[in-house]
């Protein structure tokens, strides 16, 4: 409920990205998806570890409900001059464009009779568009039914941090 996190600090993201990925592995189990992750080694982010954490697991969660077996599911993580980008694309069953823009509502579902066999409550997306705006991101959803769903996490130039620039102002 505040507007900004509480004890921001620099967060190992591709760290964290890998750990993410080994439980996304897990919950995919014996249904044969193959989870990649690129992740730049250098790229950190001020904020709240747990709040990311949620905000990536949600996101690498459903690629994995929604991805049929066998699907390829891709993470990558990078940083530009307009700021660092944390994007999952699979090949799952893709999203409608007429929900697209409800996605992130509290309770939503695309389709309730497939998220209550899967075990969704609605929030997932709710709470990534949260976590985005107490980080200062944004969210981008692109899907075509059929064919797979890409989801891009934007977080402005001011969040990144570089692992060796905070050894060094730390005189280490």
């Amino acid at each position: 409920s505040q507007a900004q996190p509480d004890q921001q600090q620099p967060v190992a993201v591709p760290g964290l990205l890998a750990q993410v990925c080994e439980d996304a592995q897990r919950l995919s189990g014996g249904q044969g998806h193959r989870i990649t992750l690129e992740a730049a080694p250098d790229i950190w982010l001020l904020g709240v570890e747990n709040e990311l954490r949620s905000l990536f697991s949600n996101l690498a969660f459903n690629a994995v409900r929604y991805t049929p077996p066998g699907g390829s599911i891709r993470m990558r993580w990078h940083a530009d001059a307009q700021g660092a980008h944390f994007e999952i694309t699979d090949t799952g069953i893709g999203i409608a464009e007429q929900h697209i823009h409800r996605l992130t509502e509290r309770f939503y579902r695309v389709d309730t009779g497939r998220s209550r066999a899967g075990g969704g409550t609605g929030l997932g997306l709710a709470i990534v568009k949260h976590v985005l705006l107490r980080h200062d991101g944004h969210l981008h959803v692109e899907s075509v039914l059929g064919k797979g769903s890409s989801f891009r996490c934007d977080f402005p130039p001011a969040r990144v941090q570089r692992p060796r620039a905070l050894a060094s102002a730390s005189g280490n």
